[in-house]
């Protein structure tokens, strides 16, 4: 089977999100301040209190991942509408500082997977099923690379690879219907795999905020770009996974992979 010119293209552009330079990158482009001055605003202290709040928005979220995704809300397909709503979130956590991010994180995060699964919705996923509500989860794991990173190790297909035992364990797990699946093992060990990676990110949103000239624009702003960030990766995610349907994995992993090395040629 031959993937036609339109669905090519949009691999194209999957590829272009997921494996452009993640949320620091970006942010330190639009602003103009480089990465490693943003990296080094990180307060000593933050390492525990991201922690701490990206395992606790990551656990109240699972609830809203599985469960409370199988109707549409025609609010929550706006991606504008998401950003206006997290950019407010971002500057009412903003004006306590990062001890307020133990409370403003879930919010954060719960809108943003509700705008993620929207748009996982409109590629075709079916959100009544554990895997499709899975895949939501595996967004935020997904934070692009630097050109120099090893593709086996930081590459979308790479960070797939990690989270892959994980998420087949999780999915076994669900189809028994336990009673106890939020507190199971197998969804512990996924939510710690992808807090792994999400909290990095959320260590650079964290220290965007500590950089003079990023923060004059405001937590709003930082937090409205952070959503951005994330469905961005959400479109390239499910644009994969709806071609993975119709294409199978082995073709689309082989025309992803010319795609990226077009792209970087």
């Amino acid at each position: 089977m031959m993937m036609n010119n339109d669905d090519r293209e949009a691999l194209m552009n999957a590829v272009r999100l997921l494996e452009t330079p993640g949320f620091v990158a970006r942010l330190a482009n639009w602003v103009g301040v480089p990465m490693e001055t943003i990296m080094k605003r990180l307060p000593a202290s933050a390492t525990e209190i991201v922690n701490r709040a990206v395992t606790g928005a990551l656990e109240k979220c699972l609830e809203v991942a599985l469960f409370r995704v199988d109707r549409g809300w025609g609010w929550f397909r706006s991606e504008r509408a998401m950003k206006i709503t997290v950019a407010a979130t971002g500057a009412a956590g903003g004006a306590f500082g990062l001890s307020a991010l133990t409370l403003e994180l879930p919010v954060t995060t719960a809108v943003m997977l509700r705008s993620i699964a929207e748009i996982g919705r409109a590629e075709g996923e079916d959100l009544q099923a554990d895997e499709g509500r899975l895949a939501c989860l595996e967004v935020l794991a997904l934070g692009g690379g630097n050109p120099s990173d090893d593709p086996s190790k930081m590459g979308y297909f790479g960070i797939r690879a990690v989270l892959a035992r994980e998420v087949s364990e999780a999915l076994r797990h669900l189809a028994t219907r336990s009673a106890s699946r939020e507190t199971a093992p197998v969804l512990i060990r996924l939510i710690e795999t992808i807090a792994a990676r999400f909290g990095v990110v959320v260590s650079e949103k964290a220290a965007a905020g500590a950089v003079p000239v990023i923060g004059a624009l405001g937590s709003a702003t930082v937090n409205a770009l952070f959503m951005d960030h994330f469905q961005d990766m959400a479109h390239g995610h499910f644009t994969v996974r709806r071609l993975e349907r119709k294409y199978g994995a082995e073709l689309v992993r082989s025309v992803y992979d010319q795609c990226l090395r077009e792209m970087r040629a």
